[in-house]
């Protein structure tokens, strides 16, 4: 056999197989605690587009100066509606956490 020839059908088939991976990407959304109903309605439909593209989301909530105070009353009591209003779009893939002074959750598209 010659060699060009299998140098050329090993990168035809490298080539094949590359276009049909898929790759994930994670998006993120960045909002605060006081963020309102209607501003945190239009990130959460944004959220639905990006796990219609099947890639993963961040959701951080960050807090600024004294708001750190409330990062788990009022921003779990968020990031909890919000996972419930994204329940028949995505699983949750790691609950909300700290880290820092943010409050981290990752959803991810249902398969």
């Amino acid at each position: 056999m010659n060699y060009d020839k299998f140098r050329y059908e090993t990168a035809k088939k490298l080539q094949e197989a590359k276009k049909k991976q898929t790759t994930v990407e994670t998006k993120e959304i960045k909002f605060r605690p006081k963020t309102e109903e209607h501003d945190l309605n239009f990130k959460i439909k944004h959220v639905k587009k990006f796990l219609s593209q099947k890639n993963k989301v961040k959701l951080t909530m960050r807090f600024r100066g004294r708001e750190i105070v409330y990062s788990q009353t009022v921003g779990m009591e968020a990031m909890k509606k919000i996972a419930a209003t994204l329940e028949d779009d995505a699983v949750i893939l790691q609950a909300p956490t700290m880290e820092g002074r943010q409050l981290v959750m990752f959803v991810g598209p249902k398969t």
